[in-house]
C-alpha cells in the first residue's frame, strides 16, 4: 500500500507564504473598509484622471476609426491632385508659398486622362477659400449653411458614393451650364422628409436648381458631417461663384480626381501622373512639385499623427488629476501610519517582519487606488457611450485603454505608497508600543 509523498521544503514555503499574502491582502481590505469615507475621498483624483483617460481615450479612437472607414469608402487607389491641401499644411509650409503656386486647369485633367494607366478622370470646385457654404431652400424649409461643389459628371464614380434616389447629371448638362442638382444625405432628408426630392426645385443662394438625384449616407467622423453638401455642375458653379482673389492671386482650387485602370497600382499611376504635371508646369529635375498628390493612405497617416498627438496630449493632461490623487494617497496613508504605530508595534513583537509591514502597507495604497482606476473605467466608458447615444459621436473603447488606465492608478499606489509603507516597517516596536 503506497503512502501519499510529503511536502517539500519549497512547497511548505510556497504555501505559507500564499497564506500570508491573503491574510495581508484581507487586513488590508478590512483596514480600507473601516474608513470608507477617507478611502473614498482619497482615490478620488484617482477616478478623475482615470475616467477622463478612457472617456477622451475612446473619442479620439472613434473619431480615428471613423474617418479611417470614410477615407476608405472614397477609394483606396483614388489619387486627389491639388494646388495644395492638407499634406502641404501637415509639412509645415507657408500659406502664402502655396498661394503662388499655379492653378490647377480642365487641360490638366484632359492630359492626365490620356494617359494609359488612368481609367477616369474628374474635376471638383468647393470647398476652399473665398467661396462660403450656402443655405438650400425647399418651399418654407431651409437647411443650415453647407458646401456646394461642382463637379464633373462622374463625381459619384470617382469618389466611390452611392446614390441614394434619382441619377447624376449627365455631361451634356454640365456642357450646358445647367441647373441641376444632386443633394447630400443631409440635405435632403431634411428638406423632404419621407418625399422624393426628384424634381423638385430648390433654391441655392438666389438661384433655382432642379433636383435629380439625392446621395447615401457615409460614414460621420467625430467632427463635421460630410452628408451636408450639394452638388452641381462645375460649369454652373464657375458661373456662380467667381475664383476669390487672395492676397493679390487668383485662387482656383480645382481638385482632380484620378482613377486607375483594373490590376495598374497605384504607384505607378502616381508616377504618371507626377511626370505629366512637372513637364506642364516645366519644372526642372532640381525643383519640388508646385502641386499636391493626396492618396489615401497619406491621408491616413496625418489622421494617425493627428489622433495620436490628441491621446498623447490628454493622457498627459488626465495624469496630472493622478498626481494629485497619488499626493493624496501619500497623505492618507503617512496619517494612517501614525494612528496605526501601536498595531504596528504589536505585530513585530508577537514576530511580524519588515517585510511584511511593508508589503501590508504597500498593498493598501495599491488597492486603494486599483479600485479608484477600475470606478474610473467603468465611468470613462459610461461617458463615452453616453455621448455616442447622445450626439451619435463615433465611440471606440480598446482593451488597451482600460489596461493603460488600470496599470496607471496600481503605479500611482505603488510610486506614492512606497515612502508610508517603508515608514512603517522602519518603526522600532519597543518605541511603537510606547506610542500613545
Amino acid at each position: 500500500m503506497s503512502s501519499a509523498t510529503p511536502p517539500t521544503n519549497e512547497q511548505r514555503t510556497g504555501s505559507l507564504r500564499a497564506g500570508l499574502f491573503a491574510e495581508i491582502l484581507a487586513m488590508a481590505v478590512d483596514t480600507l473598509r473601516a474608513n470608507k469615507l477617507r478611502s473614498a475621498l482619497t482615490i478620488l483624483g484617482v477616478v478623475i484622471g482615470v475616467t477622463s483617460i478612457v472617456a477622451m481615450t475612446s473619442l479620439v479612437r472613434g473619431f480615428g476609426d471613423q474617418m479611417h472607414q470614410l477615407i476608405r469608402q472614397m477609394g483606396s487607389d483614388t489619387i486627389y491632385l491639388q494646388k495644395f491641401g492638407i499634406s502641404s499644411f501637415a509639412s509645415g509650409r507657408s500659406f502664402l508659398d502655396l498661394l503662388k503656386r499655379p492653378n490647377l486647369t480642365e487641360e490638366d485633367a484632359k492630359a492626365i486622362a490620356r494617359a494609359p494607366s488612368v481609367a477616369m478622370v474628374g474635376q471638383q470646385l468647393g470647398g476652399g477659400p473665398g467661396v462660403g457654404p450656402q443655405r438650400i431652400t425647399y418651399r418654407n424649409e431651409s437647411t443650415k449653411p453647407m458646401m456646394v461643389i461642382g463637379a464633373s459628371a462622374n463625381f459619384a464614380e470617382t469618389n466611390y458614393i452611392e446614390l441614394e434616389s434619382g441619377r447624376f447629371f449627365a455631361d451634356f448638362e454640365v456642357s450646358h451650364r445647367r441647373s441641376v442638382v444632386v443633394l447630400g444625405y443631409a440635405p435632403a432628408s431634411t428638406l423632404f422628409p419621407g418625399t422624393d426630392p426628384i424634381g423638385k426645385k430648390v433654391r441655392i443662394g438666389q438661384t433655382e436648381f432642379t433636383v435629380v438625384g439625392a446621395m447615401g449616407k457615409r460614414p460621420s467622423p467625430l467632427f463635421g458631417n460630410p452628408d451636408e453638401y450639394a452638388v452641381i455642375p462645375v460649369t454652373t458653379y464657375e458661373k456662380l461663384y467667381r475664383a476669390p482673389t487672395i492676397r493679390g492671386v487668383l485662387t482656383r482650387m480645382l481638385t482632380i480626381t484620378v482613377v486607375p485602370r483594373p490590376g495598374i497600382p497605384r504607384d505607378e499611376v502616381t508616377r504618371d501622373v507626377e511626370e505629366i504635371m512637372r513637364s506642364r508646369h516645366r519644372l526642372k529635375l532640381d525643383e519640388e512639385n508646385d502641386f499636391d498628390i493626396v492618396t489615401s493612405d497619406a491621408v491616413m497617416k496625418i489622421v494617425d499623427q493627428l489622433t495620436q498627438a490628441i491621446a498623447l496630449a490628454l493622457v498627459v493632461i488626465s495624469s496630472i488629476a493622478l498626481m494629485v490623487g497619488g499626493i493624496g494617497v501619500m497623505a492618507i496613508m503617512t496619517i494612517s501610519v501614525t494612528e496605526r504605530t501601536r498595531e504596528i508595534g504589536i505585530r513585530k513583537a508577537i514576530g511580524a517582519r519588515r517585510r511584511e509591514i511593508l508589503v501590508q502597507f504597500l498593498l493598501e495604497a495599491i488597492f486603494l487606488t486599483s479600485v479608484g482606476g477600475l470606478l474610473g473605467i467603468l465611468l470613462g466608458s459610461g461617458i463615452g457611450l453616453a455621448v455616442n447615444q447622445l450626439a451619435s459621436f463615433p465611440v471606440s473603447l480598446p482593451l488597451w485603454s482600460f489596461a493603460l488606465g488600470f496599470g496607471f492608478s496600481a503605479a500611482v499606489g505603488i510610486f506614492f505608497g512606497i515612502y508610508p509603507a517603508i515608514r512603517a516597517s522602519r518603526l522600532d516596536p519597543i518605541e511603537a508600543l510606547r506610542y500613545e
